[in-house]
C-alpha cells in the first residue's frame, strides 16, 4: 500500500481537473468508485478525458501521417467549404483522399482484431478436432453437421447402396481445415458470403467487392493508403467495403460458430451485472478481453471442486468469476459468469480492491491497468503473445491451448494465494442487476415455436401485424468523450418504448444488462403495448443479448432468417431494421458499422465519424453507399434523435412494404392454419 500513499501525495500536489462523477456516469456503481478513486488520488480514464482533449483536426479525420513530410493537416475553413475546395497535403492529397484513407485503415484495423480472433479459435479448433489438445471438445455436434454443409463440406456417406451418416471426428477435422483456409487462400471468395440473401450477394458482386482472403483484404488496405498509391476516395471505399465484409461475413462470423460448436451454443440463462456482483468473503478473479480460448478454461477450473477446496484453505468461501468487455459476453453467454462491467469500468473493478487477480487476453485493455493495480494487492496477469505491458508489476504468463488446464489451473492458483494479501481498504458497490443472456440464431427460432416449430415466420407475422414495429441492433464500445452508459440506456430505452425489438452486443450488452433491461419483467415497465404483449407471451426480454462484438455476425444471421421466413422483403436492406453504435469508440467499431452498411442496413452512429473534414467524402458515405447496397451510414449525438432516426428508417420501410397501416386481428381455425403452412 506503500504505492498508493505515493500516489495520494502526488494528487495532492498535482490537484489535476478531475471528472464529476454523477456527470460521468449514469450508472450509481461507476459514480461511487470514480469518488473513491479521487479520494485514493488514483487517476482513471474519466479524470484523463477531463484533463485531454482530443484533437479537431484528428476528429475530423483530415490529419495525415502516412509519410514524414507531415503529419499534413487540413483545417476546414472557418465558414466551411465556398466552392472548389482546395485544400492539399503536400503530396498534394486532397481531404477526401486522406479522409477515405484515415476511414479505411480503421476498418482494416478493426477487421484485424476481429478476425485474428477467428484464426486463434480456427487453430484451436483443428487441433481439438484432431485431438491434440485434451481441454477442448466438440460440444455442439448438430452445429458442427450444420456448419459443414454451409461449408459445402458431405456430412454422409454411400456404404452399400446405403446412406450413411459420416464420422462426426472427420467432419470436425476437414470443417477446420477449410475454416483456417479463409484467412489465406489463393483463390476463389469467402465461402460464407453465400449465407447472405440473393439479392445481397448478388449486389456485392455487381459492385466488386466480395472479399477473396480475409488476409489479403487487409494488408491490401495497407498498400493502398501507402503514400503514393489509391488516391480516389471511391475506390478506397470499395477496399474498404470488401475488408468489413471479410469481418463480418469471414473472421467473426467463423469465430462464432467455432466457438459454438467447441465451447456450446449459447441458450437463454440467468445471471447478474454490475461491480456488485463481486464479493468480500470469496478470491475475485476478473477476465478481461475478447478471446474466450482461455476464458473457458479459467470457468473450468475455478468451478472445480479441486480449487474451489483450495480457496477454502486460505480462508476464502468460495471464488467468484466475473468478466469485463467481450470475455464478459463470451462466458455469460455460455455459462451466466457475471458480468463486472463494460470497457470503462476496467480500472473500477480493481479500485474496489477486491480484485484478487485480473487476467487480460486482447483488446481493449487498458495499459493504466498496471498503475492501479500497484495501488492495491491485485495481480495482473497478460496472457497472449501479442498483448504485454511495460511494467515491471504485470505477471506475464503465456497460454497454450495444448497445456490449457494446467495453464489456467496456475493462473487460478496465482490468485487464490493472493486472497490473503488483500488490505483493509475494499469498497464493493452494492449495485447489480438480474440479466438473462444466451439469445442467438437458434434460440430465437426455439423461443418461436419450439423443437418442431421453430421458425422466424412468428416474428415476422408479429412485425407485419403491427405489434413490433420493427427491429434494432444496438452494439458497441463506451466512450469515455459521453456520460458513460447514458446514450446507450436512452437510445434503447426509446426504441423499445415504441415497440421495437432491440438485440445488443458488446459492452452496450453489459449496459442494458446493468440497467435492468435484460429481464422479461422489464418489458411491462419500459415497452410499447405491442412489444410488452409479444415479451409476455413468449417470455423473453425486449431486449436480446446476442454476445460479444463478434457475435455480431448473428444479428446477420437473425436478419438473413427473417428474410428467408417471408413477408417482409427479399433482401436485408427491405427489412424494417436498424443499426445503432451510441458510444462508438474502436477500430472495431467503425468496420462492423461498415459491414452492416454494405449488408443494406441504416446505421446510426453518435458522438462523430472522422469524416465530416471531408464533406464530398462524408456525403458518399452517408448516401451515395444506399444506392449500391440499401444502406447507409447516419450522425446523431442526441440520444433521443438518435433512436427517432432509427424509427423514422423503419416506418420507411414499413410503408414501403405495405404493413405501415394497422391490421385487424383475425381468429384463426386449423383449416386456416393448415392453408399457411401449405
Amino acid at each position: 500500500m506503500a504505492e498508493l500513499t505515493k500516489v495520494k501525495e502526488k494528487a495532492e500536489e498535482k490537484a489535476a481537473k478531475l471528472a464529476d462523477p454523477i456527470a460521468a456516469s449514469i450508472d450509481p456503481a461507476t459514480q461511487q468508485m470514480i469518488a473513491r478513486a479521487q479520494q485514493l488520488g488514483i487517476d482513471t480514464v474519466f479524470d484523463r478525458a477531463e484533463q485531454m482533449k482530443p484533437c479537431a483536426i484528428g476528429l475530423q479525420g483530415i490529419c495525415c501521417k502516412n509519410c514524414a513530410m507531415g503529419p499534413c493537416r487540413l483545417p476546414l475553413p472557418k465558414g466551411g467549404i465556398q466552392g472548389e475546395d482546395t485544400r492539399k497535403g503536400l503530396c498534394g492529397a486532397t481531404a477526401n483522399t486522406i479522409a477515405a484513407r484515415n476511414f479505411i485503415r480503421m476498418i482494416a484495423g478493426g477487421a484485424a482484431a476481429h478476425s485474428d480472433h477467428g484464426r486463434g479459435v480456427a487453430e484451436v479448433f483443428l487441433a481439438a478436432a484432431r485431438k491434440e489438445t485434451d481441454a477442448y471438445k466438440i460440444k455442439d455436434t448438430a452445429k458442427l453437421v450444420a456448419v459443414a454443409k454451409v461449408m459445402g463440406i458431405a456430412t454422409t456417406v454411400e456404404v452399400d447402396g446405403a446412406t450413411q451418416d459420416r464420422n462426426l471426428d472427420e467432419i470436425a477435422v476437414e470443417v477446420g481445415e477449410l475454416a483456417l483456409n479463409e484467412w489465406g487462400k489463393a483463390s476463389g471468395e469467402l465461402l460464407y458470403l453465400k449465407r447472405a440473401p440473393q439479392p445481397l450477394y448478388d449486389k456485392w458482386t455487381k459492385a466488386g467487392v466480395k472479399p477473396r482472403n480475409i488476409d489479403r483484404e487487409i494488408v491490401e488496405i495497407m498498400h493502398r493508403t501507402h503514400m503514393g498509391v489509391d488516391q480516389d476516395y471511391k475506390n478506397l471505399i470499395k477496399q474498404g467495403t470488401r475488408a468489413s465484409l471479410a469481418d463480418g461475413w469471414g473472421g467473426s462470423m467463423l469465430a462464432t460458430d467455432l466457438q459454438d460448436i467447441m465451447f456450446g451454443t449459447p441458450y437463454p440463462l440467468q445471471s447478474e451485472a454490475n461491480l456488485g456482483i463481486m464479493k468480500q468473503d470469496h478470491v475475485n478473479i476478473i477476465v478481461h478481453g475478447h478471446e474466450p480460448i482461455l476464458s473457458e478454461m479459467i470457468v473450468a477450473v475455478s468451478q472445480s471442486k479441486e480449487m474451489v477446496d483450495y480457496a477454502k484453505t486460505k480462508g476464502a468461501k468460495g471464488i467468484q468469476l466475473g468478466g469485463i468487455c467481450c470475455t464478459a459476453n463470451e462466458i455469460f453467454q455460455r455459462h451466466g459468469v457475471p458480468q463486472a462491467g463494460t470497457f470503462l469500468q476496467q480500472e473500477l473493478a480493481i479500485i474496489t480492491g477486491a480484485c484478487d487477480a485480473m487476467i487480460v487476453d486482447v483488446q481493449c485493455i487498458f495499459q493504466n491497468l498496471a498503475n492501479v493495480a500497484k495501488c492495491f494487492h491485485t495481480k495482473l496477469i497478460t496472457t497472449h503473445p501479442i498483448a504485454r505491458m511495460e511494467q515491471d508489476n504485470v505477471l506475464h504468463i503465456e497460454f497454450d491451448e495444448h497445456h490449457a488446464l494446467e495453464d489456467a489451473k496456475r493462473i487460478v492458483k496465482i490468485a487464490i494465494d493472493n486472497f490473503q494479501n488483500r488490505g483493509s481498504e475494499v469498497m464493493i458497490p452494492q449495485y447489480k442487476a438480474t440479466a438473462i443472456g444466451g439469445f442467438g440464431v437458434e434460440s430465437i427460432e426455439y423461443h418461436l415455436g419450439g423443437t418442431f416449430r421453430g421458425t422466424y415466420y412468428t416474428l415476422n407475422d408479429n412485425i407485419i401485424n403491427g405489434r413490433i414495429r420493427g427491429i434494432a441492433g444496438v452494439v458497441g464500445c463506451n466512450n469515455a468523450r459521453t456520460r458513460h452508459n447514458e446514450a446507450h440506456i436512452a437510445v434503447v430505452k426509446e426504441l423499445i418504448k415504441n415497440d421495437v425489438i432491440v438485440l445488443t452486443t458488446g459492452c452496450n450488452g453489459i449496459a442494458c444488462a446493468m440497467e435492468g433491461l435484460l429481464s422479461p419483467e422489464s418489458a411491462a415497465v419500459f415497452c410499447g403495448p405491442g412489444l410488452k404483449e409479444v415479451c409476455e407471451t413468449v417470455g423473453i426480454p425486449p431486449v436480446l443479448h446476442l454476445g460479444s462484438c463478434v457475435d455480431n455476425s448473428r444479428i446477420l444471421l437473425a436478419a438473413t432468417e427473417v428474410v428467408k421466413a417471408g413477408g417482409l422483403g427479399k433482401d436485408i436492406c427491405d427489412l424494417p431494421a436498424a443499426g445503432s453504435a451510441p458510444e462508438w469508440m474502436s477500430e472495431k467499431a467503425i468496420s462492423i458499422g461498415q459491414y452492416f452498411v454494405a449488408s443494406g442496413v441504416y446505421t446510426v452512429f453518435g458522438l462523430h465519424l472522422p469524416t465530416a473534414g471531408a464533406p464530398v467524402f462524408h456525403d458518399y458515405l452517408s448516401n451515395e453507399l444506399e444506392k449500391q447496397f440499401g444502406g447507409k451510414w447516419d450522425l446523431e449525438a442526441d440520444p433521443i434523435k438518435h433512436a427517432q432516426l432509427m424509427i423514422a428508417h423503419i416506418d420507411k420501410k414499413r410503408k414501403e412494404l405495405g404493413i405501415d397501416k394497422a391490421r385487424d386481428r383475425v381468429l384463426m381455425d386449423m383449416a386456416d392454419r393448415q392453408k399457411l403452412e401449405a
